[in-house]
């Protein structure tokens, strides 16, 4: 997903540049720097990495709500293919990280959600709910966009450990090509979305102030989401 001329007059360029300290807190978080570092104790990524599953299951339903709001079939077809993703790529990171631990696909469903999965994941739905597509689409964008922007960056960065790296893999699958074109074609159709509802001038629609709070909501959440990570219960490191 490479700058192309222009998009840093994008819809999410523009997003991003409404909450600036939201999205560089979430993209610069110390979970973020422990993954680099490959310093991050394995208890939270552990416990992290559970979160992110149960997480998943409920982006998984966003998506298909997405696919239900679609009033294309390009949208249709978009929202189904990153849904495909999501089931049969991203979530097989996780039970392969967590298999090594001697936990299961039964075991990590069977885990209660943590509050800040809670309210990050309900708040998505709620707001594809209430909402059209776009609002959808701009409350999903942290995550989707905002890991293939940390995974790319990570991979690139020569101060970023490979070598005996233990969440490498991680780094990987966000920085790799596969990864990152789910991430360019859930930008695309953001800005396809964005562009077909609110005009040329995006924040010149009435519209607008209510998507970057929507936006910023949703980065805050992923701030939340990486503090829980650095904070496992007690309980769960003797697992």
């Amino acid at each position: 997903m490479t700058a192309a001329a222009g998009e840093a007059e994008g819809v999410f360029e523009r997003l991003k540049q409404a909450c600036p300290q939201d999205w560089a807190a979430y993209t610069g978080h110390d979970f973020v720097r422990g993954l680099a570092e490959g310093s991050l104790p394995e208890t939270c990524f552990r416990w992290y990495l559970a979160q992110d599953y149960l997480f998943l299951i409920n982006f998984a339903r966003a998506y298909a709500l997405a696919a239900f709001k679609s009033d294309s079939l390009d949208d249709l077809r978009q929202a189904t293919a990153t849904l495909d993703a999501l089931i049969n790529s991203e979530m097989q990171l996780h039970l392969k990280y967590c298999a090594g631990w001697g936990l299961s696909e039964r075991d990590m469903a069977a885990l209660p959600e943590a509050e800040q999965n809670l309210a990050y994941t309900r708040y998505v739905l709620e707001r594809g709910l209430a909402g059209d597509l776009l609002d959808l689409l701009v409350a999903l964008a942290p995550c989707v966009l905002g890991y293939g922007e940390i995974g790319r960056r990570l991979l690139a960065d020569p101060a970023t450990r490979l070598d005996d790296n233990p969440y490498l893999d991680w780094i990987e699958v966000y920085g790799g090509s596969e990864y990152q074109e789910v991430a360019a074609a859930s930008l695309a159709q953001l800005e396809r979305v964005a562009r077909a509802r609110l005009g040329a001038e995006p924040a010149a629609s009435p519209r607008w102030p209510a998507l970057a709070a929507t936006f910023r909501s949703a980065t805050r959440l992923e701030v939340g989401f990486w503090d829980m990570g650095l904070a496992p219960p007690a309980a769960f490191g003797d697992a």
